[in-house]
């Protein structure tokens, strides 16, 4: 293998835009994931094409459950800077409010929204993105910290 530990520039740290309507649940516990299991490798921003007044106090349990504090997160409004600014965009649902910039990756979860569930329905929700979560960092080559503490 030719493969290079040390590279004369450091390398900027890849960064991904979590995106959703309302910026208040999917998205901001997708953010809170990346935060938390990149130990800061990744730069990570979430926005909603119509943002909600606040995050979704749900989405905030279940991710206290797991010790992943979104509480101070707000949602904010996507922008097309945020956009050209990131590496790869990941979109929940946010239909065709997204803008489409030549060489950013784009990927589109299929995730229940968990707007109005309970902490049952939204567990699952959390998990998954979890999940999906682990396999991008992975794809960028970010090893994840802390994977065996506290989560299933």
């Amino acid at each position: 293998m030719t493969h290079q530990s040390a590279q004369p520039t450091a390398r900027p740290a890849p960064c991904v835009l979590f995106v959703c309507v309302h910026n208040a649940g999917r998205s901001q516990m997708a953010a809170g994931w990346v935060r938390h299991l990149s130990g800061g490798a990744v730069e990570v921003r979430s926005a909603g094409s119509m943002p909600a007044e606040r995050i979704n106090p749900v989405a905030v349990e279940a991710m206290a459950e797991v010790g992943v504090d979104i509480r101070a997160e707000q949602p904010k409004v996507l922008t097309p800077e945020a956009v050209q600014a990131s590496d790869v965009v990941v979109t929940m649902g946010c239909g065709d409010a997204c803008p489409f910039y030549p060489g950013t990756r784009y990927e589109d979860w299929q995730l229940d929204d968990p707007a109005g569930q309970g902490i049952e329905a939204v567990r699952p929700i959390r998990d998954e993105i979890r999940t999906r979560v682990l396999a991008l960092l992975d794809e960028l080559g970010v090893s994840p910290v802390g994977t065996a503490a506290g989560t299933a």
